[in-house]
């Protein structure tokens, strides 16, 4: 061992596997099981408990600054108003979806999945330039738990040591974890009443923690049941999470070449290993064989063994092996950001076909939106057909009844009253007087975000039908830039034969 370099050698049973984590059940109970079938599992099928050494280095302090920058905007979002709007609200009761001051409603779907498919999108680009820069940098279940979870979880167990020394002994429900615990329930309690106030909204929110909970029980449910389900995720579940539920680490294989940058070892300098010493030979490659890389590791795995789904790249093995090159005097750089060819001493090619096809169907998509949204309308307007007891009534005077229901959704900010008209009605030979419009609401008063229906009923004579039907235009204007009109068949009887259907 060289002076001055602190050994990271992981403690047996782990260290005939490589991987230095600790291997006492949570119950205490029973011997140390030996070896491991996967980073987190035992031979005999129990839970391997991972305890990573943290690396401070250039790169953890890069993903300090956007973690904590995405947590302020975690917490803030839900509080910021863009255009008098939420600036990101998914309101499920409601069933709209506002996003940097655009309200998506139900009508919306096409604008919906375009702004999903670029998102998808965008990741799979992302993940072809640069592998799981996604999972390392700003998933939130890395963001949350290696710098908010685990930081305050090392504090009360004592330091990364204090907390492998109460896994030896068994030591799960001491006042330190109790207290621990206690905290994490308090954070995720946090957590989950701002992850609801991006589907409710702030006030609604406000409102239900104001009131006792019996006034709300499916709501005070939801939150229990989001607090629950963060607090086990964060204390008990953890690396689980990306490891079995995630399906990222799996689409990695597809969505990744041998040219996309990775958090990879660099091999050809690396091997052969062998442990630093005096006797250290002179054809042995730069890898001391320390450990370090596997002991800070948060998902369990060994870098050195390749690219693996279960790696998040949260380059932490990057930060270790840096300090420890540093330390015996040799380069930076044996675990680095770097793609499996540029490793293997091949040409690096930018342009391929998933960093062609990507960008393509990314501009498709962002440009279809752009467009979508600009040639948007300020109000949706829906016109259908009313009447219960058919499409048509003939009343007790022998004119015609139509009901027609006008179903208006206002985009604005701002309540807007809009007003309905019908043209194509008079004709010669019908008199003003045959012709009635009952237009029960005009204008229509429609609030903000929102969607109002009125009906009207138009009478016209049996003569006004030819075969049956008559076209009409209705028009609706909210007396600005809003105007719309549509093309609407009036029906009625057929001849001169009664229908039979009068009131």
């Amino acid at each position: 061992m060289v002076a001055g370099i602190e050994s990271c050698e992981p403690e047996s049973p782990a260290r005939t596997t490589g991987y230095p984590v600790s291997s006492a059940a949570p119950s205490g109970v029973g011997r140390p099981p030996s070896g491991r079938v996967l980073p987190t599992l035992n031979e005999d099928g129990t839970r391997r408990w991972i305890r990573p050494k943290p690396s401070h280095g250039a790169w953890w302090k890069k993903r300090q600054i956007v973690a904590y920058s995405l947590m302020a905007v975690f917490f803030a979002a839900p509080h910021l108003r863009l255009f008098g709007k939420p600036v990101f609200l998914m309101d499920l009761p409601h069933r709209q979806f506002t996003l940097m001051g655009y309200t998506f409603l139900p009508t919306d779907t096409p604008l919906f999945m375009l702004v999903m498919g670029s998102g998808v999108i965008g990741i799979f680009l992302i993940t072809a330039l640069f592998g799981r820069a996604w999972c390392g940098w700003a998933c939130p279940q890395t963001v949350y738990l290696e710098f908010l979870f685990r930081p305050i979880g090392r504090w009360f167990d004592g330091g990364y040591t204090g907390s492998r020394n109460l896994d030896k002994k068994g030591s799960w429900f001491t006042p330190r974890r109790i207290a621990k615990y206690l905290t994490f329930f308090a954070m995720a309690l946090f957590v989950s009443h701002t992850l609801l106030a991006f589907f409710v909204g702030t006030d609604q929110l406000y409102d239900w923690m104001s009131n006792p909970p019996s006034e709300h029980p499916t709501a005070f449910f939801f939150v229990v049941l989001f607090t629950g389900l963060v607090w086990f995720n964060f204390t008990y579940f953890r690396e689980q999470t990306c490891l079995i539920v995630c399906p990222y680490g799996r689409w990695q294989a597809a969505l990744i070449d041998r040219q996309s940058v990775i958090v990879a070892y660099d091999d050809v300098r690396g091997e052969p290993r062998e442990h630093a010493g005096k006797t250290r030979d002179p054809q042995a490659g730069d890898c001391i064989d320390c450990g370090a890389c596997v002991q800070t590791c948060p998902t369990g795995i060994d870098i050195r063994q390749g690219l693996q789904m279960e790696c998040v790249h949260c380059t932490q093995c990057i930060d270790a092996c840096d300090d420890i090159m540093t330390k015996v005097g040799k380069p930076t750089g044996l675990i680095r950001y770097s793609s499996q060819d540029a490793i293997a001493g091949k040409p690096r090619h930018l342009l391929r076909m998933r960093t062609i096809l990507y960008p393509v169907v990314l501009a498709i998509l962002i440009g279809g939106l752009i467009t979508a949204l600009f040639l948007k309308e300020s109000a949706d307007l829906t016109v259908l057909r009313g009447g219960l007891d058919g499409p048509f009534t003939e009343e007790a005077d022998g004119r015609v009844s139509n009901q027609i229901r006008i179903k208006i959704t206002n985009r604005r900010s701002e309540a807007m009253p809009y007003t309905v008209t019908l043209d194509g009605i008079a004709e010669a030979g019908i008199r003003p007087d045959e012709i009635t419009v009952v237009a029960p609401e005009n204008p229509l008063k429609v609030d903000a975000g929102t969607t109002r229906s009125t009906s009207l009923f138009v009478l016209l004579p049996r003569r006004a039908f030819t075969n049956g039907e008559r076209m009409i235009t209705i028009s609706v204007t909210d007396g600005r830039r809003y105007q719309e009109s549509v093309q609407y068949r009036l029906l009625g009887p057929v001849g001169n034969a009664p229908t039979g259907k009068f009131r």
